[in-house]
C-alpha cells in the first residue's frame, strides 16, 4: 500500500513539474539585443495607425510590418542576412510563424512588381499576419 502512495506522489510530483515547465516556456520571452519590446509595441501602434490612411497608408504600413519583423528578428539574434532566412531559422523554434510568409510575399511583391494593387482587405490580413507573428514571438 506505501508503494502505491509513494508512485501516486511521484507521478503528481512529475505532473506539476512539467506544468509548470511548460508555463514557463509559455510566458518567458526571448531576449532581444537592440531594440525593446516596448519600442516593438510602440512602432505597431504607428503602423496600424499608417495603415488607415487610404492605399497608400495601406501599402506603406504593409511594408514597415515587414520592416518591424524583421528588425524583431534580428533583435532576437536569428541569423541570417535577410528577413526570408532569418524567418526559416525562426520556424524552427517557433512553427506558427509559418504563416506569416504569404504577408512577407505579399510586401515581396508590393515592393518588387510597379503594376501590383494591394487592396485595403489584403493589407488588413497582411497586417493580422505580421501582428500573429509578434504576438507568436511574445512582443505585443
Amino acid at each position: 500500500m506505501l508503494i502505491i502512495y509513494f508512485i501516486f506522489a511521484l507521478a503528481i510530483l512529475f505532473a506539476v513539474a512539467f506544468a509548470v515547465y511548460k508555463i514557463k516556456r509559455l510566458f518567458t520571452r526571448p531576449e532581444m539585443y537592440g531594440m525593446t519590446r516596448e519600442q516593438v509595441q510602440e512602432r505597431w501602434l504607428i503602423i496600424r495607425k499608417t495603415s488607415q490612411d487610404g492605399v497608400m497608408g495601406a501599402k506603406l504600413a504593409v511594408m514597415e510590418a515587414d520592416n518591424l519583423l524583421d528588425s524583431a528578428l534580428k533583435s532576437m539574434t536569428m541569423p541570417g542576412s535577410t528577413l526570408g532566412e532569418r524567418l526559416k531559422v525562426a520556424c524552427y523554434k517557433y512553427p506558427k510563424l509559418r504563416s506569416v510568409w504569404w504577408a512577407h510575399k505579399l510586401r515581396n511583391q508590393l515592393v518588387h512588381e510597379s503594376s501590383f494593387n494591394l487592396g485595403k482587405r489584403q493589407a488588413n490580413k497582411a497586417l493580422d499576419e505580421f501582428e500573429r507573428a509578434l504576438k507568436i514571438l511574445n512582443l505585443l
